[in-house]
This record gives structure tokens, C-alpha cells and sequence, in this order.
């Protein structure tokens, strides 16, 4: 099977980064984008730490020239939930269609999703998309979206140029 896109992925966490917690939101995306024939290229889990989180972005987005990083946790209203700030600290221009279709989509199935604080931008080729916490809810979210997200990575990377719908 051809790779799409290159992947990273990380997973922002205190517990899951001191070993104290089993990472499975960030397995459920690595699950979704395989299946869909994306390449993982890095995953790391790392603490809610806006510095730390900012530079992992900046690493995967200028020197490993990835197509799409998406972020697990830290989008709450916890004063170490610092995920959003960290992404608003790297892209170049916001995607807010993405997080609202999420948001909106997610609001079906919980009132909680308006506490989500997530955002979504480009940074030169690249893609960051802020995703929840919980591994149920990174599942629902993902999938509602990749199909979009796909096209939206041709559009980005240069491979399709027809924005139009068929």
C-alpha cells in the first residue's frame, strides 16, 4: 500500500509521560491514520508543557516536513491544559473549520464538547490538528473528519489543485 501522508503524533500528558499512564488516545489515532495508509513517522507523549509541546510541533513541521501532526490532550480548561496555545505558537495561519466541525459533530453526542478549547492551523506544509484527551472521544472525532482532512493535505502538499466538488 502506497503512504499518503507522514504522520506525527503526540500525546500531551503528564501521567502518560512520567510512565504513570497507558497512552491510548494517542494509540487510537496511530490506529486510524494507518488504516487510512498514512505513515507514522514520530509519536512522542510528552508533558503539559507549552515550551516542550511547541518545539515537538516545530520539530515535526520543519524538520521532518510532515504532512499532518495531530495532538492528543491538553485542550481542557485545567492550568495545565496548554495544548492550544502551544499549536497558536507554531502555525501560520488557524483552520477553524476543522475544530468546529468537531466540536459540532462531538455536541451530538456530549454537551461536555463546548468545553473544548482545541484549534487546528498550517505551518508552511503542514497540518496540526488539536484533538481530545479521551480515547473515545480522539476515535469519533478523527474518524468524522480524516476524509476531509485528506483532501484538505492534497489540497496543502500540492497533489490535487480542484478544489471544486464533483
Amino acid at each position: 500500500m502506497v503512504k499518503l501522508f507522514t504522520v506525527g503524533i503526540i500525546t500531551a500528558s503528564d501521567k502518560g509521560y512520567e510512565g504513570k499512564r497507558e497512552d491510548k488516545s494517542g494509540e487510537v489515532i496511530k490506529k486510524i491514520v494507518e488504516n487510512k495508509g498514512y505513515e507514522v513517522v514520530r509519536y512522542k507523549i510528552l508533558p503539559d508543557d507549552r515550551e516542550k509541546l511547541s518545539e515537538e510541533m516545530l520539530y515535526m513541521c520543519d524538520s521532518l516536513k510532515l504532512n499532518l501532526v495531530l495532538t492528543t490532550g491538553g485542550t481542557g480548561f485545567s492550568k495545565r491544559d496548554v495544548t492550544p496555545e502551544a499549536t497558536r505558537d507554531v502555525v501560520e495561519r488557524l483552520a477553524p473549520g476543522i475544530p468546529e466541525a468537531i466540536r459540532s459533530y462531538s455536541l451530538k453526542i456530549t454537551p461536555r464538547a463546548m468545553l473544548s478549547r482545541a484549534i487546528s492551523g498550517i505551518r508552511q506544509d503542514s497540518l496540526i490538528i488539536n484533538l481530545p484527551g479521551s480515547p473515545k472521544a480522539v476515535e469519533e472525532s478523527l474518524e468524522f473528519v480524516i476524509d476531509s482532512i485528506d483532501h484538505g493535505l492534497s489540497i496543502l502538499t500540492g497533489r490535487d489543485y480542484d478544489c471544486a466538488r464533483k
